[in-house]
């Protein structure tokens, strides 16, 4: 090897290290705040504006919290929002019963939008079989033991977040807000199966939101038409803020977006209607016709683009910690 090409070599090898981390793209700008801004800006385009809300590095979910009631909705064949504005529930019909993907923040919630949403939507609450409880926050988990309770339901959660939920205290006595933490029920880890007759959906660990956060992909249908959604369970960077935890979640969004990719995932979904833009997808389906367009099928294209914006606003996060730190 000649000297010039020695010392590229080891330059390039040190800026990796430096960086410490791997994927398409990476090293193609300057490790800085305002070089992955404009990455993520330039990946997010005209269309794709909610998911930049992260660069704002907010540490909350998917964008401001709001509670007022939204109505339930079906938005595929097989797919129903039972949640509110502040935080999505959705449900998903198979030939042996009901999945249901996150439970609200309490038990009073979980009766009113997700039991009462399911009857609104013609959908019997009793053959719920499964609540998958994306990750141990209690607006996602607060409802679960209700489910379980009434309905006979398992409850889903990752290994490494039964032992997250195995660490907290209880809500105070009285606290009708927030809801009792659940008990133990099935444990799932990366790239494992949920299945219910003839649907299964796949589970991926994808923190640090929390620990044991986990996104999904689930089969999806529109007449003749079949989708594929990927499922995002853990938006926001409300974890403790360490340049570790944010090139984690980068190395989370990489892993998770090579299988949608794999799956030809075509559906962006999360549990934050603030990230997804559920309700305004919800009222554009409400005056779909026959044969236009289905306002959530987006394409790989875009699903691709709504992981780079993570992707660099986790690293425009992580340069921000670095320059602090000086």
């Amino acid at each position: 090897m000649r000297k010039s090409d020695l010392v590229k070599f080891l330059f390039a090898s040190a800026a990796v290290a430096a960086l410490g981390f791997y994927g398409a793209g990476a090293f193609a700008q300057a490790d800085t705040v305002d070089a992955h801004i404009a990455a993520a800006k330039a990946a997010a385009g005209s269309d794709i504006v909610s998911p930049l809300s992260l660069c704002n590095f907010r540490q909350g979910g998917g964008g401001a919290q709001v509670t007022y009631s939204a109505e339930p909705a079906k938005i595929f064949d097989n797919l129903y929002f039972i949640g509110i504005p502040g935080v999505s529930a959705w449900a998903i019909t198979t030939s042996a019963g009901l999945i249901v993907i996150d439970s609200l923040d309490n038990p009073g919630e979980a009766q009113t939008y997700i039991e009462g949403g399911l009857k609104k939507l013609g959908l019997d609450p009793t053959q719920i079989k499964y609540v998958i409880i994306t990750h141990a926050h209690n607006d996602h988990f607060g409802g679960a033991q209700y489910l379980a309770d009434k309905f006979h339901a398992t409850l889903v959660m990752s290994e490494t977040d039964w032992g997250t939920i195995e660490r907290m205290q209880p809500p105070p006595a009285g606290n009708t807000n927030r809801g009792p933490l659940p008990k133990r029920g099935m444990a799932v880890k990366d790239g494992d199966k949920v299945t219910l007759g003839d649907t299964s959906i796949e589970v991926y660990q994808t923190p640090p939101h929390t620990p044991g956060a986990i996104s999904l992909i689930i089969p999806l249908k529109d007449g003749n038409q079949r989708h594929t959604a990927a499922f995002w369970g853990g938006i926001g960077f409300n974890f403790p803020q360490s340049e570790q935890n944010y090139t984690t979640y980068f190395n989370s969004v990489e892993k998770f977006s090579k299988v949608a990719q794999a799956r030809n995932a075509d559906v962006p979904m999360a549990n934050h209607s603030t990230f997804d833009d559920a309700l305004k997808k919800i009222d554009l389906l409400k005056a779909r016709r026959a044969g236009q367009p289905h306002p959530f099928v987006l394409g790989w294209d875009t699903q691709a683009r709504i992981f780079k914006v993570q992707e660099e606003c986790a690293m425009a996060a992580r340069a921000r910690l670095r320059t602090a730190a000086k």
